[in-house]
């Protein structure tokens, strides 16, 4: 039997309601508009399953909280008022639906100056209040993650990990990428119990990833680098795993397997509260970048939550720092041509107050043996 995802806590979202008023607050704003249905799930507890049409969440910075949404029998235990739209005709969906939602919104945006909003606000569509876009600072706003928001984030790993365990059993020369995209797909839908809010990203054998291939059988001597983020109600964990296709991994690649490994582990230790991501990135780039040969071109991790990459940055273009309660992912990784599709691990963390907690636990061993 699927599982249930855990709700938020209203208290919580109300915490968070009150952290977004500080802001608004210190940057001369009346009030936040956000059109992401992840963040109105984050601050009010009203998950809205239905992808194909919008919802949005107002808060006043001095006080009150609005939702918008079609839904007649709208659960949001942390809103104040939840406002109707018709998003549909004899159920034909109307045309401008982000309109039908700024329509029934617009009234009560009467007497404010400057709204704070995220990048899908359609700000055009808003009548009253001047935007000012604040989705970056939004991020750095929400990076400690609370306890109701670990239990979410959690959950998307356990869909995650069944996921990897329908992929070990059926990865086998001969089989095509899009079959074992699809399968693992359906698992990570029914262990999560409802219909993913987020998916992807990276289902090709033999190069360091990309969306699975039509008519493309994996083949003997390929490693199958699979980088999965399941999406649950907004939150959306990242984990990267590699698997050799037919069992029987060459010295070379088990000896890139073990160095990422070596590095993964030491890397670790940079996981705590004030640490410098780029000083992290540093470290991982030089004991990877060049390692008998091979490359390693991307970054070493980022934040992860409501969005698939977030605050913070292990990546020179950023000048990050850990704090307590960011949740992390970290991929290490090398790529050459002799390995047949290069090797990334990647694994989820919660950073404590005295360093950090691994959340992902599922195996990292290029073959893993039936239990």
């Amino acid at each position: 039997m699927p599982a249930t995802p855990p709700p938020l806590d209203p208290a919580l979202c109300r915490s968070r309601q009150n952290a977004l008023r500080s802001y608004l607050a210190e940057n001369d704003l009346d009030g936040a508009v956000f059109f992401d249905r992840h963040y109105v799930y984050c601050l009010s507890g009203f998950w809205h399953a239905q992808p194909l049409t919008p919802t949005a969440i107002l808060v006043k910075r001095d006080g009150g909280v609005t939702v918008v949404t079609h839904f007649e029998d709208a659960d949001a235990p942390a809103a104040d008022e939840v406002v109707p739209y018709v998003p549909n005709h004899l159920f034909t969906l109307k045309p401008n639906l982000s309109g039908c939602v700024a329509e029934v919104l617009n009234p009560h945006l009467a007497g404010l100056a400057t709204i704070g909003a995220c990048q899908q606000t359609p700000a055009a569509l808003l009548e009253g209040p001047g935007c000012r876009d604040i989705s970056e600072d939004y991020q750095y706003l929400r990076r400690r993650k609370d306890a109701d928001e670990v239990a979410a984030f959690e959950f998307t790993i356990h869909c995650a990990d069944k996921a990897y365990e329908t992929a070990r059993q059926m990865i086998e020369p001969g089989v095509e990428e899009v079959e074992v995209m699809a399968a693992m797909l359906e698992e990570a839908t029914y262990a999560a119990g409802e219909f993913l809010s987020g998916w992807g990203q990276d289902f090709q054998c033999g190069v360091p990833g990309g969306f699975a291939r039509p008519n493309r059988e994996i083949e003997a001597g390929e490693i199958f680098v699979l980088d999965v983020g399941v999406g649950v109600r907004g939150y959306r964990s990242d984990l990267c795993r590699a698997f050799a296709v037919d069992g029987n991994p060459t010295d070379e690649q088990l000896a890139a397997h073990a160095r990422v490994l070596e590095v993964m582990k030491a890397g670790e230790e940079y996981l705590k509260p004030g640490q410098s991501c780029r000083e992290m990135y540093d470290f991982v780039h030089g004991e990877l970048d060049g390692w008998n040969g091979y490359q390693f071109f991307h970054h070493a991790g980022h934040g992860v939550g409501l969005d698939a990459h977030e605050v913070p940055r292990i990546n020179p273009g950023w000048d990050d720092t850990f704090a307590e309660g960011d949740l992390v992912a970290f991929e290490p990784g090398l790529y050459g041509d002799s390995l047949r599709g290069g090797l990334r691990l990647e694994n989820n963390y919660l950073i404590t107050a005295d360093g950090h907690r691994q959340l992902s636990h599922y195996p990292l061993d290029l073959v893993l043996q039936d239990s």
